[in-house]
């Protein structure tokens, strides 16, 4: 099974920038399509940013242009820069896996088998 670990989680002034990453091991199969979920207190967990296998990434519309997801493959870790950080974006922060190729297919939160504990962002 693929395990995800997170990390680089913290607390950060409104305004700053934080870097998660997820290191993964335990691929069983050629392609994947990995993602940041992240759940607030009180509120149903939601997608943040995905990236298919072959690059394409996607980005929840209040992220844009603001986060940045990308993959090591040498190091097989995921990285989801965040700049200009809100409030809103306090949360916790998951990564996740789910062996396809195009992340469009995955069916939300419940589609993903693999996830991390998560990792905790707070901005005030």
């Amino acid at each position: 099974d693929v395990q995800l670990v997170e990390s680089g989680g913290g607390s950060v002034q409104v305004g700053g920038s934080l870097t998660l990453s997820c290191v993964a091991s335990g691929y069983t199969y050629i392609s994947y399509c990995m993602a940041w979920f992240r759940q607030a207190p009180g509120k149903e967990r939601e997608g943040v940013a995905h990236l298919d296998s072959d690059g394409t990434t996607n980005y929840a519309d209040s992220v844009k242009g603001r986060f940045t997801i990308s993959e090591d493959n040498a190091k097989n870790t995921l990285d989801l820069q965040m700049d200009s950080l809100k409030p809103e974006d306090s949360a916790l922060y998951y990564c996740a896996a789910e062996p396809i190729l195009v992340c469009a297919l995955v069916a939300g939160v419940g589609g993903f088998g693999f996830w991390g504990q998560g990792t905790q962002v707070t901005v005030s």
